[in-house]
């Protein structure tokens, strides 16, 4: 009888779904790290546009998590568009605001009010954002994914030397002095 029950074990454990496991939280409260394959997922932009985070390969992809009612990331914001999207948006660089549940309208009020061009992104219920941070998690965090898809930079609020970090990442990614 007792090898009915190690076998029966030995069937139904491997199907134990992987959300039933723990997921390890990084610094910051971030589910992934530098050197995780970043988790696919369907990016839904304010003016229409669906697409997959899969789909950017072959492109240096920044995913920078905001909400409108965060004041770190209207102080970010500005930086983001003159610093990192003007100057590498022609060679490479696709950075998509991801904005934390909140809806069409309000997203796209918060655009036009922090005058920036690059696509911000719908998340409603913040299942992106748990993809890569726990929920509870603040926003004002950046990702910085390769054209392989690899995450090779995070950040957590706006701290100017991360945020010249992470610029000299990106920049060295896009060949740009």
């Amino acid at each position: 009888m007792k090898w009915y029950f190690a076998l029966l074990i030995a069937i139904i454990l491997p199907e134990v779904p992987s959300y039933c496991q723990e997921k390890k939280v990084y610094d910051e409260g971030y589910l992934v790290n530098v050197g995780d394959m970043a988790p696919d997922f369907q990016i839904s932009e304010t003016g229409g546009r669906k697409y997959k985070l899969s789909e950017l390969r072959g492109n240096i992809v920044m995913l920078q998590f905001t909400a409108s009612w965060c004041s770190v990331c209207r102080t970010e914001m500005p930086h983001i568009e003159s610093d990192l999207w003007q100057k590498g948006k022609d060679k490479g660089l696709k950075v998509i605001g991801i904005d934390r549940d909140e809806p069409v309208e309000k997203v796209m009020a918060f655009q036009k009010d922090m005058k920036i061009t690059y696509p911000l992104a719908l998340d409603p219920g913040a299942d992106i954002f748990g993809l890569f941070a726990q929920k509870s998690a603040g926003v004002t965090r950046n990702v910085i994914i390769d054209r392989n898809g690899k995450i090779i930079f995070l950040t957590r609020l706006f701290k100017p030397e991360e945020f010249n970090a992470m610029k000299s990442v990106i920049f060295r990614e896009l060949n740009i002095k």
